[in-house]
């Protein structure tokens, strides 16, 4: 066999060796894990959460937990800051100044920051109010929820009907307004209540990352069951605060 040859055969099996690993360098690529964002060392810090992951189980698992606060609203978190590098006025004022006057963030960046200062706001909200052994409403907060909103069973039944017929993604909250008064609404998205002038006094997230694990597509369930977690103690030092008028998120 001639030299030529023998360099042919050698060029030959060497593209063939390239060819064979070629896609499997390529599915190797697309199938790395994107980077966790950092959250935390900038104007925005994602809250910890004040229980462990695992509390809420058997109602919200542990898993759910871990993914929602350290994956997605971290994420929020981190596309804040990187967003404060260039608008420092995004960190310099308060949450509720920005997001009640979006008008003022500048147009390039106005929808990502009403989508990812909304969910900010939305999930430290949420992680307030859940809790272990969150005990039931009493007080001022029993009050008004008799008055306003028809009693704790009525209640109960019309937020997680609304909750239901959330199209898509979205929230339920109860809003309060100054004098107390409550009253039950939705948002699609990440849209918090201060950007329409008002106040959460609680709320829900019915986004499918906040239940499919467990409930799968099984949004009611999930509704039903999320009442074993509410902190009610917490919702009443909310209240008063709002209706002191130093409610911060």
């Amino acid at each position: 066999m001639s030299s030529m040859s023998r360099r042919q055969m050698m060029f030959a099996a060497t593209g063939m060796a390239a060819a064979i690993a070629a896609p499997r360098l390529a599915f190797a690529q697309a199938a790395a894990p994107a980077a966790t964002p950092t959250a935390g060392n900038g104007a925005f810090v994602l809250p910890p959460l004040t229980y462990p992951v695992n509390a809420l189980e058997p109602h919200i698992d542990a898993k759910t937990m871990e993914i929602h606060h350290g994956k997605h609203h971290s994420a929020f978190v981190a596309n804040l800051n990187t967003f404060a590098k260039d608008t420092p006025m995004l960190g310099e004022k308060p949450l509720v100044e920005v997001l009640g006057n979006l008008s003022s963030v500048p147009d390039n960046i106005r929808t990502a920051v009403r989508n990812n200062l909304g969910g900010h706001a939305n999930h430290t909200m949420f992680w307030q109010i859940m809790g272990p052994n969150g005990g039931k409403p009493d007080g001022e907060v029993l009050a008004a929820i008799d008055r306003d909103l028809g009693g704790l069973e009525k209640f109960q039944t019309d937020f997680n009907a609304a909750g239901g017929r959330q199209f898509g993604s979205g929230w339920v909250f109860v809003i309060v307004d100054k004098a107390g008064k409550l009253s039950i609404e939705t948002r699609p998205n990440q849209d918090n209540p201060i950007i329409d002038g008002k106040r959460a006094l609680m709320g829900n997230d019915v986004w499918e990352h906040a239940y499919y694990l467990t409930y799968q597509n099984r949004r009611a369930d999930y509704l039903k069951a999320w009442w074993n977690t509410v902190n009610w103690t917490k919702i009443g030092e909310r209240y008063a605060a709002a209706k002191a008028g130093t409610l911060a998120v």
